[in-house]
């Protein structure tokens, strides 16, 4: 058997120089991966060590630069079936060891082709264990790659990276969320209608609740209570996304309208965060948050421990312990990241409603939460009943 040959785009990008700029000076050198040029966000790193083609098309990476701390990347290449959005969403790349060939009997094309062909700007050859060791201990913060054309000496690229928008305060789930409205059918028998926000939402969320007998209205980050309504929803969804929940007030104040109506809620990721800002709690930007497929967290209705996947950068300030009394009743934490006690979770006592922080849908896996679905289909028959 011979093996496949090496891409004559991988063959090109090898011999063009890129450089990787932090805003706080620190500078990483490799070669261009992907598009050349240059491209600006927030550094990130994503622990998963499977799973870059959802992670790169997951729309809450919106204007964000991802490092992947696996070492190898593209081994799988890239098929049109395990993308989460119709794009790539990731503002640029960064891997230590780009994979010379893409084998897999499921692979349409390989990842540098892919990113090429995007416009997406990465970087390899990163020392990437070095990078996220930088980010655990000075945070996540501006960056920027720059190569071929763009690359030129490091005090002029530092001060293109320093006027970078930062991503505190930046309002974005309305540019990666759909303008249309659209249904995903139950698949097998109809039980539910849900209304569901797009705030940035995967592909694969709709899906695990048509897995349930749920119609899915899909609607635009900017609706109000009354198209939400509008569908006669059992059951409201708020999804993922991203940017900084202390700039979704229009959203806040349509999911206030659902607690208000008692109608079953669940939020996923933002919709977590959106939850907790509804009830009355704040929210704050975390070192360096919490990217992969591999972070515990607890579930304290069950004490049981799920290995999930996140990606967040932004979380809910409430108190671990106790109840708190809200404007819409008793809420409290249900689930907490094992590592840094994060809130993970929120369960309102007297309104059908509660949300998770991570990402239950998980596409690459892991799939231990993936019984939140059923939760909340539970909710929408106690209502029904």
């Amino acid at each position: 058997m011979t093996a496949p040959a090496t891409t004559p785009t991988a063959k090109r990008r090898e011999r063009v120089p890129a450089v990787y700029v932090l805003e706080d000076g620190r500078v990483f050198r490799g070669q261009a991966y992907g598009a050349i040029g240059e491209t600006f966000g927030e550094a990130v790193f994503n622990t998963g060590m499977t799973g870059y083609q959802e992670t790169l098309t997951d729309p809450s990476y919106h204007r964000q630069v991802v490092a992947m701390t696996a070492p190898q990347i593209g081994n799988t290449g890239v098929n049109d079936e395990d993308r989460e959005s119709a794009r790539i969403w990731v503002a640029g790349y960064v891997v230590r060891d780009p994979s010379r060939v893409a084998s897999n009997w499921r692979s349409q094309r390989s990842l540098d082709e892919e990113l090429e062909q995007q416009g997406i700007v990465g970087i390899s050859g990163v020392d990437t264990r070095a990078l996220t060791r930088h980010l655990r201990e000075r945070g996540a913060m501006r960056c920027g790659i720059f190569s071929g054309p763009a690359v030129a000496d490091d005090a002029t690229l530092l001060e293109r990276v320093r006027r970078a928008p930062e991503m505190a305060g930046a309002d974005l789930c309305g540019e990666v969320a759909t303008d249309e409205a659209y249904v995903v059918p139950a698949i097998g028998t109809k039980r539910f209608t849900v209304a569901a926000l797009d705030l940035g939402i995967k592909g694969m969320t709709p899906h695990r609740m048509a897995e349930r007998g749920i119609e899915v209205h899909v609607l635009p980050a900017n609706s109000t209570a009354e198209d939400v309504y509008a569908v006669d929803p059992d059951g409201v969804f708020f999804s993922n996304g991203p940017g900084d929940p202390a700039t979704a007030e229009g959203q806040v104040a349509v999911l206030r309208e659902v607690l208000a109506r008692k109608t079953p809620f669940f939020g996923i990721c933002f919709g977590n965060q959106l939850l907790g800002r509804a009830l009355g709690f704040g929210t704050y930007k975390l070192k360096y948050g919490h990217r992969g497929i591999n972070q515990p967290v607890q579930d304290r209705t069950t004490g049981k421990v799920e290995v999930t996947a996140h990606n967040h950068g932004f979380a809910v300030d409430a108190p671990l312990d106790g109840e708190s009394q809200t404007p819409y009743g008793r809420v409290t934490v249900s689930h907490v990241c094992l590592n840094d006690d994060v809130v993970e979770g929120l369960q309102c006592l007297d309104q059908p409603a509660f949300s998770v922080q991570y990402h239950p849908e998980a596409a690459a896996g892991p799939h231990d939460a993936a019984y939140l679905f059923d939760r909340f289909v539970t909710l929408m028959e106690g209502q029904r009943a």
